[in-house]
């Protein structure tokens, strides 16, 4: 089968490499319909990460048809629509029954292999499910295959964030979004529906922000501006809350700069620093609550999925390129522009989405989230 495979340092390959094939009893194969290459990816693809195995399939994001699956898997039959958190989870262990799904005591990252150990990921035609039961979630009769992409990794990601941040207690809150992929432009949503009095979003990106307005916040490309505009708006205090989604060190400075003294701040964008951009004596000295962590995709998607049935959720804008799996390599090029290099191009950014590539290139093609 075809697959994007990690080489190198700013080096993907679409490669043949073996088809997937049921190694344990609970165990399935999915065909791939629907994949993502989400900012996560571009750590190792950057170097920003390290230890990945040159040959490893990438991405976390997919969206498929159950093909195959061991004797074990009671909750899925071949045929079946699905879609997938970007970790496995048993649904058993403590971590699993008690909403921490991301912390299985079993679970595996998607996409990752050092050492010739861990999974291969879901830019490719096929790929392995590991505990499928605990695992993957059918996709109901009216969710489409981009809404079902987005369960797995950015619309819950959005939530566990704005849930960690956001005072239920102070509803004329301040909220601050830092980073306006589509992680942060669905948290722009959720916290606009939480009613809070302001909702400011910060990225460099002209066209991300103009994204973000969209969505009903004050939109800002440079911080300064970000900075005193919240100063007016709080008698000087500072940001209630703030969602940094970005995962590098200056967003992370940002929302700290931004956060008023006993604000709550949630840091769900990944990060690859050994240390915070901001010292334990600063946070102590603003008695901040700060939380991070990776987001428990699989304990939120069920509740999503009756979201998407019960309150539909405009979710096109999220999908604003598309590239055939054949495609891939171009895909890693446009996405990794942002956002060292202002173009004219379509705008590349929180997500790329992939479908598998058919005989032609309007059958499948890959697609890129705002």
């Amino acid at each position: 089968m075809r697959a994007v495979c990690f080489q190198d340092v700013h080096r993907v390959v679409v490669d043949e490499v073996d088809d997937p094939v049921v190694e344990s009893a609970t165990d399935a194969i999915i065909k791939v319909d629907v994949a993502g290459l989400c900012g996560s990816d571009l750590h190792p693809y950057f170097g920003r990460e390290h230890g990945l195995d040159p040959g490893t399939v990438m991405g976390h994001e997919f969206v498929g048809t159950v093909i195959d699956k061991g004797d074990a898997v009671r909750s899925f039959d071949v045929g079946d629509r699905v879609c997938s958190p970007f970790t496995t989870s048993c649904g058993k262990c403590f971590y699993c029954q008690n909403g921490l799904s991301a912390r299985c005591e079993q679970g595996q990252l998607f996409g990752w292999r050092q050492y010739g150990q861990g999974l291969h990921g879901g830019q490719a035609e096929q790929v392995r499910v590991p505990l499928a039961d605990g695992t993957l979630v059918k996709i109901p009769a009216g969710v489409t295959p981009e809404q079902a992409l987005l369960l797995g990794d950015n619309l819950s990601t959005a939530y566990f964030g704005a849930a960690l941040a956001i005072h239920s207690e102070l509803p004329d809150a301040c909220v601050v979004i830092v980073g306006c992929g589509t992680v942060g432009l669905l948290a722009v949503k959720i916290a606009c529906d939480k009613s809070p009095s302001c909702v400011v979003a910060i990225d460099p990106n002209a066209k991300r922000a103009q994204m973000a307005e969209r969505q009903g916040a004050t939109a800002f490309t440079d911080e300064q501006g970000a900075i005193e505009f919240v100063r007016r708006q709080t008698a000087g205090r500072g940001a209630d809350s703030v969602l940094e989604f970005v995962g590098l060190p200056a967003a992370q400075r940002l929302a700290f700069k931004i956060i008023r003294p006993g604000g709550r701040m949630s840091m769900i964008g990944f990060h690859t620093e050994s240390n915070f951009a901001f010292a334990p004596s600063e946070a102590y000295d603003k008695n901040l609550t700060i939380c991070t962590g990776r987001c428990p995709a699989r304990s939120l998607m069920e509740s999503l999925v009756d979201r998407f049935r019960n309150e539909p959720l405009a979710t096109s804008w999220c999908i604003t390129q598309r590239f055939g799996l054949h495609e891939g390599v171009s895909a890693y090029d446009v996405f990794g522009l942002y956002p060292t290099v202002k173009r004219q191009e379509p705008d590349a950014s929180e997500s790329v989405r992939l479908r598998e590539a058919g005989d032609s290139a309007n059958a499948s093609q890959l697609r890129v989230g705002t």
